[in-house]
């Protein structure tokens, strides 16, 4: 197995980060037929398979938003208004996403992107570890 980690900066906002550059790098780096698993190891992040741009990551913040409200309900309440919903995204949201490579290539669907989901706006900065597996 070959391991790197990338260092994202999500800021002081919710975000959808686009990671496919950096995943497709790590993949023709390693080369051959594999797997490549993509680990976030936070509590309140998660790692998702979708079409990026054309307003997909303002729906699908959106949908998290309508699901997860920011707002006072949650008991885990230390943090920012709203922070307890960061801590149940990753039940919707894994913080994994495993994508097959070919050749050295990622096997996605045409319109489909490696993102990062963050709706934590108290913690800027994340690890993603990337991780290439071969038989």
């Amino acid at each position: 197995m070959k391991s790197t980690v990338i260092e994202v900066r999500t800021g002081a906002r919710e975000r959808v980060h686009d990671m496919t550059k950096e995943c497709a790098d790590f993949a023709r780096e390693c080369g051959g037929d594999g797997l490549l698993h993509v680990f976030v190891p936070h509590a309140t992040a998660g790692v998702a398979l979708l079409e990026l741009g054309s307003g997909s990551d303002e729906d699908l913040l959106a949908a998290l938003g309508d699901l997860l409200p920011a707002d006072d309900r949650w008991r885990h309440a230390h943090g920012s208004r709203g922070h307890g919903r960061s801590h149940v995204m990753p039940a919707f949201i894994p913080p994994y996403a495993t994508v097959p490579v070919l050749g050295g290539r990622l096997a996605l669907g045409t319109w489909q992107s490696v993102a990062l989901i963050d709706l934590n706006v108290d913690n800027p900065d994340r690890r993603v570890r990337l991780s290439f597996l071969t038989d």
